[in-house]
Formats: C-alpha cells, sequence, structure tokens
C-alpha cells in the first residue's frame, strides 16, 4: 500500500479506542475483527484497508505496530501512551 496523504486519528478515552483512519474513507466500506477488539476496514470495491480501530487501547497499544507492518501501512507517527 502506498503510504496515504491524510490521517485521522480518533481516541476515545472513556471507551478507550483508538482509530487511524487513512486517506479519504470509501464510500463502500466494511469492517472485520482480525482479532479480539482488532478492527480493520476495508473498502469493499478494492480491498484498500482505510482503517484500523482498537478497543482497548492502553493495553494493546503495542500490537498497533504490528498490525502496520502485517498489513504494510505507513504511518508516520508515533504513538505512546
Amino acid at each position: 500500500m502506498e503510504e496515504s496523504q491524510t490521517y485521522d486519528i480518533y481516541y476515545d478515552e472513556l471507551g478507550d479506542f483508538l482509530e487511524i483512519t487513512f486517506g479519504v474513507p470509501p464510500e463502500n466500506e466494511g469492517t472485520e475483527q482480525i482479532e479480539p477488539g482488532i478492527f480493520i476496514t476495508k473498502n469493499i470495491d478494492t480491498n484498500e484497508i482505510s482503517a484500523i480501530g482498537i478497543l482497548g487501547f492502553k493495553k494493546k497499544q503495542y500490537i498497533l505496530k504490528d498490525i502496520l507492518n502485517r498489513y504494510n501501512l505507513k504511518f508516520p507517527l508515533k504513538i505512546v501512551f
């Protein structure tokens, strides 16, 4: 996957949910849970990943780097809590 032009980061502190969106969200998308509390949203037409969501992020922040590597996603920031 090429590096996206834009990134949106949303964190809900009360729900401890982090979502990173890559580029402009597609019109047709679907979300699947790939592991407990780990969600991947894809463009249905191209199968390209448009977002990653992590529920319970404070305890699972280590997994973000693994997911980015697993799906060959580029993200120019380091997130630390």
